[in-house]
């Protein structure tokens, strides 16, 4: 079942029960693959989906941090509820033993002695971390072992 066809039925469970807040969420996800689809010209596939969700929850994240900032803590709240049901749809992240791991074997791999070859590990972290590290906890773990 891909991840478009999990939402969809999830949407339709939502609809049955009646949860007004999930159904807007989901929605929202199906809106957003449906358009990145259409844009593709294609459908989308399984890391392209993935992608959409990040991108999504990633956005969910920074509205949620906004609102706390301006003491609307209600709406951060809603944003945060929002993110926590779309990360429900993507794989665990990694753990930070697993991202050192990782910047570990780019560093290797790369040859890297400094922060100027930052940009070199960071590209290869994050195609060895199969798009499923955030690039600022990556980041941060780059620089701590090149400086």
């Amino acid at each position: 079942m891909t991840l478009k066809d999990k939402i969809s039925n999830d949407t339709k469970e939502a609809m049955r029960v009646r949860d007004r807040s999930r159904l807007d969420t989901l929605r929202m996800l199906n809106a957003s693959l449906k358009n990145q689809s259409i844009e593709a010209g294609r459908e989308l596939t399984e890391e392209e989906e993935q992608a959409v969700l990040r991108r999504q929850l990633k956005q969910r994240e920074e509205s949620a941090e906004a609102y706390r900032k301006a003491g609307r803590e209600e709406q951060a709240a809603s944003e945060s509820a929002e993110a926590e049901l779309i990360r429900n749809y993507l794989p665990a992240p990694p753990s930070r033993e697993e991202l050192e791991s990782i910047v570990d074997r780019a560093i290797e791999e790369t040859g890297a002695s400094g922060m100027r070859d930052m940009g070199n590990v960071m590209g290869r972290a994050l195609a060895l971390a199969e798009n499923r590290a955030e690039g600022r906890e990556l980041s941060a773990i780059v620089r701590e072992k090149l400086q």
